[in-house]
């Protein structure tokens, strides 16, 4: 009897033995788990304290505006949303990275059509004796870090009419501006197109909508601060400063009924998108 009641003792020792050690365990594990969970929770939901930080760590696919078509067209290094009744995208957005920032002098390819926009983008034959010039929405001269990212730029679905003297005077005068601008912050986000409505005029036979005003939109994250910058330009010569053409995103969200950073916090969105102050920005 005092050997079997021995034996119990003992198994009763290292049943609880055995207890304290696996709750300590669980209690080790909730507790990390826990703390994971609140991180996550923490990021993805960020924080704002002077409406102009947020910690959350975006990729390039949070800075997608609405579509108001919903063609959403993604190639290797922008993006953009298609719109088939003016043929030509209502928005292009692409990272501009530091890096990307290269002359390498790549031999021009042709313009071809999107094989990836459903509905067909626009024959490059519309532009021919229109009196417009192809412009670019993503430049090529943005892409020329590789080969196929530049070659990507000529899709048909990138383009829009513009008036030459536009083309090749303030609307590149700004191109060369924003890579200024994406080498000085290391990188930007850009968002461009043209504003467009069933007033406008159109070239060739599948009627290409000629906008009136085209828009660029810039997002700068620096560690968690945020600004913005906006830029609505005639479709016409100008020797006018860029900066005379600075409005908030709030009147291009207006005119083209686009929302252009619906994944921002709302404080942050917000505060941003009313702001129309160039020096807020830095034209250095």
């Amino acid at each position: 009897m005092k050997n079997g009641t021995l034996l119990n003792s003992i198994a009763i020792l290292v049943g609880l033995l055995l207890f304290s050690s696996c709750k300590k365990d669980a209690d080790v594990i909730n507790s990390v788990s826990g703390k994971h969970n609140q991180y996550s929770l923490e990021k993805s939901q960020g924080h704002s304290d002077d409406g102009n930080s947020y910690s959350e760590d975006l990729s390039m696919f949070s800075f997608l505006p609405s579509s108001t078509t919903n063609q959403i067209v993604k190639h290797e290094f922008y993006t953009l949303s298609y719109n088939e009744k003016y043929e030509q995208a209502e928005w292009v957005a692409y990272e501009l990275k530091e890096n990307y920032l290269k002359n390498s002098n790549f031999k021009r390819p042709f313009f071809i059509e999107d094989p990836k926009v459903k509905t067909g983008s626009a024959d490059w034959r519309n532009y021919k004796n229109s009196g417009y010039d192809k412009g670019h929405l993503c430049p090529a001269g943005d892409m020329e870090f590789a080969f196929n990212a530049y070659n990507d730029t000529f899709f048909t679905s990138n383009i829009s009419p513009q008036l030459h003297d536009f083309n090749d005077g303030v609307w590149n005068r700004l191109e060369q501006k924003v890579r200024y601008w994406a080498a000085k912050y290391d990188g930007v986000y850009v968002i461009t197109g043209g504003v467009l409505d069933s007033s406008l005029k159109t070239i060739g036979k599948e009627k290409v909508s000629v906008p009136e005003y085209f828009y660029k939109v810039l997002l700068d994250n620096f560690e968690g601060k945020f600004k913005m910058i906006a830029f609505l330009i005639p479709n016409a010569e100008s020797n006018d400063p860029l900066y005379h053409f600075v409005v908030s995103v709030d009147r291009i969200e207006k005119l083209t009924g686009i929302d252009f950073f619906p994944k921002l916090e709302d404080t942050i969105e917000n505060h941003l998108e009313k702001n129309s102050d160039y020096k807020s920005w830095s034209f250095n």
